[in-house]
């Protein structure tokens, strides 16, 4: 039977054949060498206009949440930029694709989110080729599990905070001369934020900044008609598990631990960030979403 995300299921049962298995791959990692392979909506999402005319740009739009998101605006009727690294063309050419197919216009704007200047430019270039802009997404991540504090290099807590705080940061401040009221900022945190993993030290603290930074900024711009908001996933099935994200050993347990006793995909974080980009969140503001398979949050 064909499902979308709108079908009557038992969440708790959705997903019971996909396992994750024990893999390793170099960071960044691929939706492309994924095993099991994710679900981004591609045979599920059923769009009904909800971002006619709408011009998004997604960082980490390439593979996993970013790339759910990025299908579900635009059979929404979204035009879409993808930000994402160079290294990962293979699975942003997919994406973009998919999209194409959907009939967005589509900008592909590889470069490393850890640079300023690529964040302003990518503002800039994705402006030009949607002829505006009016939802931001960011969404980019890095994560690399550390047993211990002193394993944590400087290096790796600095590009770790590049690229999940000071990024949101750089792109913001280029984007805000850019969005008009009603336009819309969702930033990815996590269940991180709230219950940090021993673990992930550097990757918890940047989510919990994620967290601050959007109440504040939500603050801020919400007298200029200007919503920001975040979405705050559990444990996810995306490439940035396997590539360090989690050790080893934990990946085959991977999720068991929730409420609902599984991993989740992908494709059941997007209508999450279409419901916070659409018109019908008009009275949501500061507010971060929880889609973590009922994980307690403050």
């Amino acid at each position: 039977m064909s499902r979308d995300q709108y079908t009557f299921v038992n969440p708790a049962e959705l997903y019971s054949d996909i396992e994750p298995e024990k893999q390793h791959m170099p960071e960044p990692g691929l939706d492309a060498d994924l095993t099991p392979t994710a679900d981004l909506g591609e045979e599920s999402y059923r769009g009904t206009g909800r971002l006619t005319g709408r011009k998004a740009l997604i960082t980490g739009g390439d593979s996993g949440i970013g790339a759910a998101t990025a299908i579900a605006f635009a059979r929404e009727g979204a035009d879409v930029a993808l930000s994402y690294l160079p290294e990962e063309e293979e699975d942003a050419a997919r994406i973009a694709g998919i999209l194409r197919e959907a009939g967005a216009t589509v900008a592909q704007i590889p470069g490393d989110l850890r640079d300023p200047e690529y964040c302003r430019t990518l503002v800039a270039e994705a402006v030009g080729a949607l002829g505006g802009l009016d939802i931001l997404v960011n969404n980019g991540g890095k994560q690399v599990y550390q047993e211990s504090l002193t394993d944590i290099t400087d290096e790796q807590f600095d590009d770790t905070f590049k690229t999940n705080v000071y990024a949101m940061f750089w792109i913001t401040k280029a984007a805000l001369p850019h969005l008009p009221a009603g336009s819309t900022i969702i930033n990815t945190t996590s269940i991180q934020a709230y219950s940090p993993s021993g673990i992930l030290v550097d990757y918890a603290s940047t989510k919990a900044t994620i967290n601050a930074f959007t109440k504040g900024l939500a603050d801020q711009l919400a007298p200029k008609g200007i919503r920001v908001n975040a979405v705050a996933p559990g444990p996810i099935w995306t490439p940035l598990q396997p590539s360090d994200g989690q050790p080893q050993e934990k990946l085959p347990e991977f999720g068991e631990d929730t409420p609902l006793g599984r991993m989740g995909q992908p494709a059941e974080l997007a209508p999450a960030y279409v419901f916070l980009a659409s018109a019908e969140s008009s009275y949501v503001a500061g507010e971060t979403l929880n889609v973590n398979g009922g994980m307690p949050t403050p």
